[in-house]
C-alpha cells in the first residue's frame, strides 16, 4: 500500500528545505522562486509551494516584487539593525540567565559544540560552522530557562541563523563563543552579559562589513548594562 504523505507535511517539508537553501545562500538574495519548477523539483503539486512560499514571506526570507513573482528578500541596513537590536535585548538577558542556572551538563555540552566548531572552523566548513553556532546559542537560551524568550524569539530564529552565515569571520566567532562560554561557566551574571553583548555588536559590525561593505557600522545603542535587574 502507497503512503500519502499529508499536505500539511509536504508544506513543512518544502519550506524547511526552502529555508535552509535561503540561509546556506544556495538560493541568494533576488533570486525567483517559480512555483512551477519548485513542484517539479520537488516532486509535489503546486499547492503546498505556493503555501511554503506565503510562509517565507511571512517569515521575512520572501518577498513579492508583484502579486506572481517572489524573490529571495535582500536584506537592508535597517533590517540588519533592526534584527541585531532584537537579538542584542533577548540574548544578553538569555546569557545572565544561562549564568546564574546553568548545570556542570549544560556547560559539558555547550563545550562539545565548541569542539565541534573548532573543526568546522579548520575545515574551512560554512554549513557545519552556522549549523554549530545556531545550536551554540539556542543552548544557551534554553539554559536560561525562560520559555517565553524562546517563543519570542522563534517568529525571528531563521532570520537571525540567516545573518549569522554573513559572518565569515569564523576563527574570529570561534575565539568570541570560547570568551562567551568561559563566561558563562564562571557563574558571573554581569561577566556573561558583558561578553554577549560584546559579542552580538561585533558580529554585528562584521555582518554589515561583508553585506553592504562598510568599515564603520552605525553603533547599537539598545542595551544599556548600568542599573538593570
Amino acid at each position: 500500500m502507497t503512503t500519502v504523505e499529508p499536505l500539511g507535511a509536504v508544506r513543512e517539508r518544502v519550506l524547511s528545505s526552502l529555508r535552509q537553501e535561503i540561509i546556506a545562500g544556495r538560493l541568494l538574495p533576488g533570486d525567483r522562486l517559480v512555483e512551477r519548477e519548485l513542484a517539479e523539483r520537488f516532486g509535489v503539486s503546486r499547492v503546498p509551494v505556493r503555501e511554503a512560499i506565503r510562509a517565507l514571506v511571512t517569515e521575512g526570507f520572501v518577498l513579492f516584487e508583484t502579486p506572481r513573482r517572489a524573490v529571495v528578500r535582500r536584506l537592508t541596513r535597517t533590517d540588519v539593525a533592526e534584527l541585531f537590536e532584537l537579538r542584542e535585548a533577548l540574548e544578553v538577558y538569555a546569557t545572565g540567565l544561562a549564568a546564574r542556572r546553568a548545570t556542570r551538563a549544560d556547560l559539558a555540552e555547550l563545550d562539545e559544540l565548541l569542539d565541534r566548531a573548532a573543526d568546522a572552523t579548520a575545515a574551512d566548513d560554512a554549513e557545519a560552522i552556522t549549523d554549530i553556532n545556531t545550536r551554540f546559542h539556542d543552548r544557551i537560551l534554553a539554559m536560561a530557562g525562560n520559555s517565553l524568550l524562546i517563543s519570542v524569539m522563534e517568529p525571528v530564529d531563521g532570520r537571525l541563523r540567516w545573518l549569522t552565515r554573513q559572518n565569515e569571520e569564523w576563527p574570529q566567532l570561534l575565539a568570541e563563543h570560547r570568551e562567551l562560554y568561559a563566561a558563562i561557566a564562571s557563574g558571573d551574571r554581569e561577566r556573561a552579559r558583558a561578553h554577549a553583548l560584546a559579542h552580538v555588536r561585533a558580529n554585528y559590525r562584521s555582518t554589515v562589513r561583508h553585506l553592504f561593505g562598510d568599515t564603520d557600522a552605525p553603533v547599537l545603542t539598545g542595551t544599556d548594562l548600568e542599573g538593570e535587574v
